[in-house]
């Protein structure tokens, strides 16, 4: 079983108006842009899926432009491909689930009828997609969504994010996946021991006017030592005070590793 969530600004904009929901341990929030800086609609997405013991996550955001379509399809495609993607993370944590996920990814993204609907559709999507499957973390990015991973050990080194932005990526109208060699990023990343958080964002967060959030390190001061609802409540709260127009979505959960990390082997 899991719990399920999906949502894109076509079917609200929560454009003056941030919204926060708890999903069990994850923590999805909201904000449109400020209407007095000229927003006028949402197209950004999410969808998410929990493992209800708390084994696994599946985490989308989306950030399309010149209309939400793009962002839409891409969800309804992933869901069609909900209970195979379920099935490969109910498995025992190994190489080959996060091997056999990348491949699952790209057969969805370069189907013949998902590319034709994707030729139909007005404008194009960024789309991030992060995998939590017991102490790793595999990410999936077209374009420039971002994803965070927040802990001491790594804070101490001054390391928040994971990914790089891409520019001139998209799904849709525009469709990486069409080029003769489909262009993405991806990773696996090992999580420490102790509490980890994951936060995946659109750039609304980091292109808000005073550059509140343009370093990794100051959204992790943010959302340390406090609950993550909380810390996701105050950075849509801050953005929104600084007469942000882009929307932000935010998706953000925390996970506890009890097995030891990787290390130096002269530490």
């Amino acid at each position: 079983m899991m719990q399920k969530f999906s949502w894109v600004g076509s079917e609200g904009t929560y454009i003056d108006q941030p919204d926060v929901q708890r999903l069990q341990h994850a923590v999805v929030g909201r904000f449109g842009g400020n209407s007095a800086a000229g927003q006028t609609k949402n197209e950004d997405g999410c969808l998410i899926w929990i493992d209800e013991k708390e084994e696994w996550e599946f985490v989308m955001v989306l950030d399309a432009h010149n209309s939400a379509q793009s962002a839409e399809l891409v969800i309804r495609q992933i869901e069609k491909h909900r209970t195979s993607i379920a099935l490969l993370l109910s498995g025992k944590v190994s190489v080959e689930v996060f091997n056999q996920m990348e491949r699952k990814l790209m057969q969805l993204f370069q189907e013949d009828g998902f590319k034709e609907a994707c030729r139909h559709v007005q404008g194009e999507t960024a789309c991030l997609i992060a995998v939590r499957k017991g102490k790793y973390l595999y990410w999936f990015s077209i374009g420039d969504c971002l994803l965070y991973l927040f802990h001491p050990e790594l804070a101490a080194f001054g390391q928040y994010q994971l990914n790089q932005r891409q520019f001139y990526e998209w799904v849709g109208q525009v469709n990486t996946f069409e080029q003769e060699v489909p262009c993405f990023s991806s990773g696996i990343r090992e999580l420490r021991q102790g509490k980890n958080q994951l936060l995946l964002t659109t750039d609304g967060l980091v292109e808000c006017p005073n550059a509140v959030f343009a370093e990794p390190e100051s959204i992790w001061q943010q959302c340390r030592d406090v609950d993550t609802a909380d810390g996701v409540a105050a950075l849509l709260s801050i953005i929104q005070k600084n007469h942000v127009r882009d929307s932000a979505t935010v998706v953000s959960w925390t996970v506890e590793i009890g097995e030891p990390a990787s290390f130096a082997s002269n530490q």
